[in-house]
């Protein structure tokens, strides 16, 4: 499958992977953004990505549990400000 690559490809490839939680916390925070100004079926699509992103910036699988059972985008605030 690498022969299909070029080193240019290779190169952005292993960025990705390395800056993956630097990513993550990233989109993370713009959720955080987008989940104060919405309610009702909108904000649970953006809890699902919200979720995903968590997840990548390395918060464990109960720790997103609790914020989403809290459903407070302050407490995800925090949360994140502790990762970077």
């Amino acid at each position: 499958m690498n022969a299909n690559r070029t080193p240019h490809q290779e190169r952005i490839i292993k960025n990705y992977y390395r800056n993956r939680d630097a990513i993550g916390i990233q989109k993370a925070q713009e959720a955080i953004t987008e989940l104060y100004l919405s309610e009702g079926k909108k904000r649970e699509t953006i809890w699902k990505r919200l979720c995903s992103h968590l997840e990548k910036a390395g918060l464990s699988e109960k720790q997103i549990q609790h914020l989403r059972e809290k459903d407070d985008p302050a407490l995800v605030a925090e949360a994140i400000a502790k990762l970077s």
